[in-house]
């Protein structure tokens, strides 16, 4: 499940980002190009011309696999952070050419495809009595749920001509940031309503406030 994402921009403000899918926490982690989003996006790097990287060693890596499907056997390798690495970029740049309704890279697909061949981690129910399937869970195996989660998601909205497609960007200009709307109605806007949503209501009120009012006739 896609967990609460967050965020510090560069002028040091924290706020919280649901992309609405794990696949696309993960490429938030650095994947996406510096220039893929507006200067409102609030990520950090957004406003600088250094591109900020939250895989930066392994140890980032265990950090957020560990977060999100518990403790590891043994620390990523650098190896590991490579192919994590590719991954993350390649769900980045497939997440953009969904919601920007562009044909995919074939390599980036076959990326994903690769990763999401290995076994992942298997659903379980606490509260049983004994330990079933292996006990020490394996960077790959997290990878594999990553990339299975991406080929879901991306298989479940398109890359072109769909008007419908629940996979979207922020709908401020000076934004832009992808998520997939995984709401009943469809119809989320905003990367963040207490963010662009909030500025978007600003807006249109002082619109509103500045419209004289019609005369009374006489």
């Amino acid at each position: 499940m896609p967990e609460t994402t967050w965020f510090r921009s560069d002028t040091g403000v924290r706020w919280a980002f649901e992309s609405g899918a794990t696949c696309l926490d993960f490429a938030y982690l650095g994947g996406f190009a510096p220039d893929a989003f507006g200067p409102a996006s609030g990520l950090p790097g957004a406003t600088t011309d250094s591109a900020w990287d939250g895989l930066l060693v392994a140890a980032d890596l265990g950090d957020w696999l560990a977060e999100r499907f518990g403790p590891l056997g043994a620390a990523p390798s650098d190896r590991e952070l490579t192919d994590a690495r590719a991954l993350r970029d390649a769900i980045a740049r497939l997440a953009l050419s969904a919601a920007d309704g562009h044909a995919p890279q074939s390599r980036d697909i076959d990326a994903v495809n690769l990763y999401a061949a290995v076994p992942d981690v298997p659903p379980s129910l606490p509260g049983g009595g004994r330990q079933a399937g292996a006990v020490r869970l394996r960077v790959s195996q997290a990878m594999a749920s990553v990339a299975r989660d991406a080929v879901h998601m991306l298989a479940g909205v398109g890359f072109v001509g769909d008007p419908a497609r629940r996979l979207r960007r922020c709908a401020a200009d000076d934004c832009g940031l992808v998520f997939h709307d995984d709401s009943r109605a469809g119809t989320r806007r905003w990367c963040s309503m207490t963010k662009c949503g909030n500025r978007a209501k600003v807006r249109a009120h002082r619109a509103r406030a500045a419209v004289p009012a019609s005369k009374p006739q006489a």
